[in-house]
């Protein structure tokens, strides 16, 4: 039986810099971390994400979830990839030197290019492209290879996008819980 401890990922060292993660991220088994990244405070990275900061620098802010399967990159001394606040990286979505605002959610697959901009109580749908150097506006729905803004969000979508990485707190609590617990009962045999 293997238990997920929450602290599973693979922190490398490159050209001398060492990932910085605040205490209370969560990373999952099989996720890789290189260079020049900083993760802020109750952020997750899940199952087999890698995230590589070894050509440019990549800032992942407070309470942001990079869920499994994604890929984080960026472009040698010319895009960094920031990711600000409370944002939701769906699964097997590919970042690559780009930025994306507070309270956006990135749908599952969809990838965002270099200079890319999405912007606060943004959606991007699934299997969305965002091409390099387009911005999406805030409050939008982005669609389609390649992603055309197709409607503004509703109240429920904005809420929607705001809760979400409440849940991923949630997800993380439980399975360090679970860690918890088991260590503990492993103590007493």
């Amino acid at each position: 039986m293997q238990l997920e401890s929450g602290n599973s990922a693979s922190i490398i060292t490159h050209k001398g810099i060492t990932p910085e993660l605040h205490p209370s991220v969560f990373t999952a088994h099989g996720v890789v971390i290189v260079g020049d990244v900083e993760i802020g405070e109750d952020s997750s990275v899940w199952f087999n994400s890698v995230i590589r900061g070894d050509v440019n620098y990549i800032r992942i802010g407070k309470r942001t979830n990079i869920q499994d399967m994604c890929m984080l990159h960026v472009t040698n001394n010319v895009w960094s990839l920031n990711i600000g606040d409370n944002v939701s990286v769906a699964h097997s979505v590919t970042l690559h030197g780009c930025t994306i605002h507070d309270y956006a959610l990135i749908g599952i697959g969809a990838r965002v290019l270099d200079g890319a901009i999405v912007n606060s109580d943004t959606i991007v749908a699934a299997g969305a492209v965002v091409l390099e150097g387009r911005e999406i506006p805030p409050g939008t729905l982005a669609a389609g290879v390649p992603a055309k803004v197709i409607r503004e969000l509703t109240d429920d979508e904005i809420n929607r996008v705001r809760s979400t990485p409440n849940n991923y707190i949630n997800y993380a609590s439980v399975y360090k819980k679970e860690f918890e617990k088991h260590i503990k009962k492993q103590r007493k045999i």
